[in-house]
Formats: C-alpha cells, structure tokens, sequence
C-alpha cells in the first residue's frame, strides 16, 4: 500500500494541477504558441524563477498539458463506447468514432496541440507518460477493431499482395505490439484511421471551408464506405442516422 502524501506532497500536486489548467487556458485563447511560463506564473502566484521548481522547461510543461488531454480524450471515448452493450460491437465502433469527432471539434485548440505538434506524437517523444496515453488514447480504436475481426472476419489483401516495402513495416508494428491480426488487417485498419483522423482534422482546422458549410453529409459518406470495407453493411446504412444523435 502506497505511503499518503504529506501535506507538501498534496500542496504541490494541486499546484501542479494549478499550472496546467492555467496553461490550458492560455491555449485556448492564444493556441500552442500563446502558452508562455511567465503568465502562467503569474496567475498562480508565483514568480517566473519558482515555476521552475515545477517544470524544467515550457515544453516539460506542455507534455504534462498534452498527456492529460489524452487521458480526458481516451476517458470520454471509452465512456461513449461502454454505453453500448459488448456485443454491439457496430455501435461501439459508431460511439467511440462520434466521442471522438465531438471532442475534437469543442476543443480544437486542445486538438492542434494533441495531434498537430512534434510534441503530441508518442512515437516521436520517449516521455514515458505521454508514450503510455498515446497507447491509451490508439488503445481504444485497435482494441474494437480486434475484437471486430476475432468475431467476424472480413476480406483483407493476402500477404503477398501488398507492397514489400509496406509489408515489412506493417510486420515489425505487429511484432512490437504484439497485435493478432494479419498484415492485410493492419493495412484497412490504417486506411480507416487516416480516413477518419485525416476527415476530422481537415473539419476542425477549417480546412473543408472552402466547399461546405456542413460537413456531416460528407462525414456520414465516408463513415458509411468506412463501415463497407469492415463488411459491415448494416452499419453503413444506419451510420447518417447515429451520426445525428
């Protein structure tokens, strides 16, 4: 059993608390480049010099701030898809896309700073907190599409069809995660990942302005060919009208 903190132990996490909230709040009105130590400082009370006693440096700061936004986007997402009884796997699937998709576009500050910086990639920064809610937040989508190809197979490329060079990445990705699935399951599971980040990325960056002033209509399109390739047909036809609730 852990020791209780003491009291300086418990005051300091509050304060550490304390910052990154304040340094949240300087993202959203500024964005990334608007979280700066010495405001922060300043709104908690303390001089620019003390808030070193927290953090070594801003960006020490901002993968604190990015690991939590993980773990608040991870925690919504696995919320939505436990709403949904285990054996609706489709819904499950649906509630975790649309968990997603909504909190990216309530906080699209939140977001760039996640999934548009060096910073929020844990495959390019080794901070073992960031690495491990990177893993919880890519957890979700991997653990239903698992699941979805362990109870109900659906066509994949053979081995031999794809491309040596994508072959062998898609191999040492399985290996390293030990993830049960074959090669050509790993390439759909990608092609529907980028599809969907790459849709929700391009909505809340306003990138889909210059043609729509609605994106669900194209939204519910994609979800549906999304659903096809995963041979679920069904689902497609019910997507446009989950996609509402």
């Amino acid at each position: 059993m852990a020791s209780p903190l003491t009291r300086r132990e418990v005051n300091r996490e509050a304060t550490l608390v304390d910052i990154r909230q304040q340094a949240r709040e300087l993202l959203v009105a500024d964005g990334p480049a608007g979280v700066t130590l010495r405001p922060i400082a300043r709104a908690v009370g303390l001089t620019a010099p003390a808030l070193y006693r927290y953090y070594d440096s801003r960006e020490d700061l901002l993968l604190d701030l990015i690991a939590d936004l993980y773990d608040e986007l991870s925690t919504s997402m696995e919320r939505a898809r436990d709403s949904v009884p285990a054996e609706d796997l489709k819904g499950r699937f649906m509630a975790v896309t649309m968990s997603f998709r909504t909190w990216a576009r309530a906080h699209p500050r939140e977001f760039e700073l996640v999934f548009a910086t060096p910073l929020g990639d844990p495959g390019q920064c080794k901070d073992a907190r960031l690495e491990a809610c990177g893993q919880r937040f890519g957890g979700v989508f991997q653990g239903l599409f698992v699941e979805l190809w362990m109870r109900r197979p659906f066509p994949v490329p053979a081995d031999h069809e794809l491309d040596p060079r994508l072959r062998d990445q898609l191999h040492q990705w399985a290996t390293d995660n030990a993830i049960p699935l074959p090669l050509g399951a790993l390439e759909v599971f990608l092609v529907c990942w980028v599809r969907l980040y790459g849709m929700i990325s391009l909505e809340v960056f306003g990138h889909l302005s210059f043609a729509l002033t609605d994106v669900d209509p194209m939204f519910d399109a994609m979800l549906a060919e999304v659903a096809n390739q995963l041979g679920l047909p069904e689902y497609a036809e019910h997507a446009p009208r989950l996609n509402r609730r």
